[in-house]
């Protein structure tokens, strides 16, 4: 198995974090997964900087974060508050979550069943991002 990155610090409950993934409650991930060239993709294209989300697409995506967090027993991204989380980080976590959690119980299911449109709007909204940065270089 291969071994994860050494932490930079530790954030309060001893979850690890090394600035892209934050390792919490070992016992709910699966093994390692190799992710698919559409993930990586997604994860690539997504802005290093927040999302430029509004309105009722913030509230989805934060309340996809926290119904996760609360059902998994994980804190992802400790002491950021939502509107700073770097896009490219939310998006790898929110991969990671939906191919390497194991799921126990229906809330933990229905918090996991959420991720997938939850990817699938920040790839929307990456690639608009990205479009807008480059008719703005233009």
């Amino acid at each position: 198995m291969p071994e994860r990155p050494r932490a930079r610090e530790t954030a309060p409950g001893g979850m690890r974090i090394d600035g892209e993934r934050a390792y919490g409650r070992e016992d709910a991930l699966k093994k390692d997964y190799i992710p698919e060239l559409s993930e990586v993709r997604m994860v690539r294209r997504a802005p290093e900087r927040p999302f430029a989300l509004t309105g009722e697409d913030a509230r989805y995506i934060e309340t996809c974060l926290r119904e996760a967090e609360a059902a998994f027993g994980l804190d992802a991204f400790p002491g950021i508050p939502f509107p700073e989380i770097p896009g490219r980080a939310l998006m790898r976590r929110f991969i990671d979550w939906w191919r390497a959690l194991e799921l126990a119980d229906e809330r933990q299911r229905e918090a996991h069943a959420r991720l997938p449109g939850a990817i699938r709007l920040l790839d929307t909204v990456s690639a608009l991002m990205a479009e807008r940065a480059q008719r703005e270089t233009s």
